[in-house]
């Protein structure tokens, strides 16, 4: 049985530290790609799959991201306010769960830019996503047709989409594009505090219940400044 978020959490919390000095004055979900802040491209994804609520963590020059999302409506943005503490990208969803609710949600990068294929990646997440037998679905993107990608990749998947993660000298041809869906479940017994979500994939991975589905178009990294350019060519061309 599919499911069909209406949730989402989005992390923003982040310090940009690799796309300074862009970030000097502005937090990273705000640099704009294409004419857009990359938050306002992955909410205008999010309202496309009728994500009613969005739950947006902050940390880093907080105000300027509430501000920019204070007319949103669609999704209705709710602000998880971490501007007197650093909770980290686990930390911050634990915070956030009582906002999201009982059942599976999306889970974004602010700052993860793709074009979709023909349909829809955050519908084809939601079509994909088996509660009975996932906590986690990543949405993975092939290293080798990324843009602004230069890693090693972060997981082999199985031909069922079970994830693998990367032995330390090994490549492998999937990196994490930013975008999930989980369930609120997988963080039964997490840490408290600050701590990082990859925590959270090794526990799901070590009990099989690690996902992954192949994103459908193009992923860019836009992890640097110099990165910016790649993408909003990639991102301008698409839309030719």
């Amino acid at each position: 049985m599919s499911v069909r978020p209406t949730k989402a959490m989005i992390l923003a919390a982040g310090l940009g530290v690799r796309m300074r000095p862009l970030t000097d004055q502005m937090p990273k979900p705000l640099v704009r790609v294409a004419g857009r802040a990359l938050l306002d491209h992955v909410l205008d994804k999010l309202a496309n799959a009728d994500v009613a609520e969005a739950v947006i963590n902050v940390h880093y020059l907080p105000d300027q991201i509430i501000d920019h999302v204070a007319e949103r409506k669609r999704p209705r943005v709710i602000i998880s306010d971490e501007r007197d503490e650093v909770l980290g990208t686990g930390g911050g969803v634990v915070k956030a769960l009582p906002l999201l609710g009982p059942a599976p949600f999306f889970h974004v990068n602010a700052d993860t830019l793709w074009i979709d294929g023909v349909q829809p990646n955050l519908a084809r997440l939601a079509q994909a996503f088996e509660p009975a037998s996932m906590d986690i679905l990543l949405l993975m993107a092939p290293t080798a047709s990324s843009i602004g990608y230069g890693g090693r990749g972060d997981y082999a998947m199985l031909p069922d989409g079970a994830l693998r993660k990367r032995r330390e000298h090994q490549v492998v041809p999937f990196v994490y594009a930013g975008a999930a869906i989980m369930s609120p479940s997988l963080f039964a017994h997490a840490p408290s505090g600050e701590f990082s979500l990859t925590k959270m994939f090794d526990r799901a991975n070590e009990q099989e219940r690690l996902f992954g589905l192949r994103l459908d178009g193009m992923w860019m990294h836009v992890g640097t400044p110099d990165a910016v350019g790649a993408a909003e060519q990639a991102f301008l061309a698409s839309v030719v």
